[in-house]
């Protein structure tokens, strides 16, 4: 429970509308492949950043494929931290397009524009990878005081390269994807009008293209909380979530379809349960020893941080 914001435990505000939050068919296996990166942002959820040391080994990396090939996912989605940072993605990539349909990769787009990583976009390109980029403004200064100085530059340099290879472009089967979240203690703006904004302004200023964008609330775990707590936005935004809570987006959580597994291994059932430590089922389970997908109907652990994927049009 928050200190003093005015807000039922995430669960009771579950059965106030007579729902529960179970599992469906796992289809996602999502892969967070440690928390080192080469940003330090506001908003960062896991409190990623260049001091962090944790990174998915070649040993873990292998049995979490074997997994994968045991269960035979729709998609794997790979993250971070900045998962270029990795010195086994390159073959996790390549392992992991030829288990499952879909791969889709996570980029602060800054990591990805290191002059060292020009064979990972072509890997990326090769095996048809869907990239789901960071970009949470079209102001430079706002981009900027959330993610680092020099950032927005760098990123639409990231974005000009991928469109030179292809991604984004309209009949190219590369899949270029953005996600934009607030700079600050406030709900994201509507996705459609954020899109179509998005869509026109890097077209007419950078001539760049892309294929969606997504637009979610800011999770109030790691360094995110600490800013809210520190700014006293902390209880503001906590009732602010909970005040738009939408039962019909229960339903299409990401947690009810996903299995997401640590850098060490273990198992969650999202990437935020991660962060805060809830394991999948309530037990600490490795990947090593899972032999099937879990079950459908199962109970997924819960916290009020989850009134982040409930609010207003959810975060799926």
């Amino acid at each position: 429970m928050i200190p003093e914001a005015k807000i039922d435990p995430f669960h009771l505000m579950l059965s106030s509308h007579g729902l529960k939050l179970r599992r469906d068919r796992a289809n996602t296996l999502q892969i967070n492949v440690g928390f080192l990166c080469n940003q330090k942002c506001r908003h960062c959820h896991l409190d990623a950043g260049p001091d962090r040391i944790e990174n998915m080994t070649g040993e873990t990396m292998l049995a979490v494929m074997d997994y994968a090939e045991r269960c035979h996912f729709d998609m794997i989605d790979i993250t971070g931290g900045a998962p270029e940072l990795n010195p086994h993605l390159e073959e996790l990539i390549k392992k992991a397009a030829a288990l499952a349909p879909r791969v889709m990769f996570r980029s602060n787009l800054s990591a990805l524009n290191s002059g060292t990583r020009a064979g990972l976009m072509q890997a990326l390109k090769t095996h048809q990878v869907v990239v789901v980029a960071s970009f949470p403004s079209l102001n430079a200064a706002q981009t900027e005081s959330q993610r680092g100085k020099g950032i927005f530059d760098i990123s639409i340099e990231a974005l000009l390269k991928l469109n030179r290879l292809g991604y984004g472009k309209p009949g190219s089967g590369l899949e270029l994807n953005l996600v934009s979240n607030p700079s600050g203690a406030f709900m994201p703006a509507d996705q459609d009008q954020t899109e179509k904004r998005f869509k026109q302004i890097l077209e007419k200023n950078w001539g760049i293209q892309f294929n969606s964008l997504f637009s979610f609330a800011n999770v109030p775990l790691g360094r995110y909380r600490e800013w809210l707590m520190r700014s006293g936005n902390l209880v503001q935004y906590m009732e602010k979530l909970a005040s738009s809570f939408n039962p019909c987006a229960v339903a299409d959580v990401m947690c009810r379809t996903m299995v997401s597994v640590s850098w060490d291994g273990y198992l969650f059932d999202c990437d935020f349960n991660l962060a805060q430590g809830l394991y999948m089922g309530g037990k600490k389970l490795h990947v090593s020893e899972m032999e099937s997908r879990p079950e459908a109907g199962s109970l997924i652990a819960t916290a009020d941080h989850c009134y982040a994927c409930t609010a207003g049009s959810g975060f799926t």
